[in-house]
């Protein structure tokens, strides 16, 4: 934990008067970390019992706040509230986490409203900040690309499947070492002996290195899609369609074909109801390979994408809906 407070001074440039306000569950990293970091550094920490947009903009009026957490799923709540009700927010030094899953066009307002960077983050509760979570996002830009710089305080690799690393520009599962790495998994011998293999943590991650050494992150191991023997990473996908200003999220998850073995359906929230299936498809086509772009697209709403405590869209349960609806 006193590695993982020297990450937040030296990645986001948090300051020893910073303060925090811990709205997350207080079992989740999001609040966990920096709460005992800003403690460790003598700084204040505000509670929220959950997401509360009221106590929330007091709590920014009042303090100069070091890291404002924001997660996916609820910062368009944020925004509406914070824009019912204008604040004069006292300082905030950086804002947010988990961009990948943030529509662009909602990263560019967010930091606008609160002059704030925006966190260009990629950790785990088995790492903490690390192994990318340097970069920031400037205050009211629309990124082209969300590409991440390696943090401090630890080492990283990208493996292949028999943890070969592989070359630049290919897709390979990070593994980190360092201080800030967890010790393992509780009485999980098994667990940690596969994910702890050869000395690093293996996060079940794909990332790709570009020639400047910055790292895309491409998805999550276990949700690679298969489709006619080709590898589809749902995140891909997603991130074309979240570029469009009228969708407010995406999803992307596997469905069973005769003929490809898996494809992929998209599960689409629009803030403007005139996009078609249509427009999606050809949105799709322009960046991606055809065997990329989604079979289907189911529009849904916004608050009908199940989460996780830290705002993750759960695709799994996307999937068991799409399984119902079939039978």
């Amino acid at each position: 934990m006193i590695a993982r407070a020297l990450v937040f001074s030296s990645e986001l440039n948090i300051a020893r008067d910073d303060a925090f306000v811990a709205w997350a569950p207080l079992f989740h990293m999001a609040s966990t970390d920096h709460g005992l970091a800003t403690l460790l550094r003598g700084g204040t920490v505000a509670i929220v019992d959950g997401f509360q947009i009221e106590p929330l903009l007091s709590v920014l009026q009042r303090l100069r706040i070091g890291w404002f957490v924001l997660i996916p799923g609820m910062i368009e709540r944020f925004i509406a509230g914070f824009r019912a009700r204008p604040a004069t927010v006292k300082g905030v030094r950086t804002c947010g986490a988990m961009a990948d899953l943030v529509p662009p066009h909602v990263l560019a307002e967010v930091t606008d409203l609160l002059q704030a960077p925006y966190v260009n983050s990629f950790g785990s509760t088995e790492t903490g900040l690390p192994p990318a979570t340097r970069n920031l996002i400037p205050i009211g830009a629309v990124p082209a690309s969300l590409s991440k710089e390696q943090s401090a305080f630890c080492e990283i690799k990208l493996v292949d499947s028999a943890d070969n690393e592989v070359a630049t520009g290919m897709p390979g599962e990070l593994a980190i070492r360092g201080p800030t790495v967890f010790s393992g998994y509780w009485q999980a011998q098994e667990t940690n002996e596969r994910d702890f293999r050869g000395g690093w943590f293996h996060m079940g991650d794909v990332f790709r290195r570009n020639d400047d050494g910055s790292l895309d992150f491409v998805d999550r191991a276990k949700y690679m899609i298969k489709t006619g023997g080709e590898n589809v990473y749902p995140a891909e996908i997603e991130r074309v369609l979240m570029s469009d200003p009228r969708i407010t999220e995406a999803a992307v998850v596997r469905v069973p074909d005769t003929r490809w073995g898996e494809v992929p359906v998209a599960f689409v929230a629009r803030r403007d109801a005139t996009i078609t299936e249509a427009d999606l498809l050809d949105l799709c086509r322009r960046d991606l390979a055809g065997y990329k772009c989604p079979r289907r697209f189911q529009f849904i709403d916004f608050s009908e994408f199940p989460r996780s405590t830290s705002g993750k869209v759960q695709r799994h349960e996307l999937e068991a809906r799409l399984m119902r609806e079939k039978a």
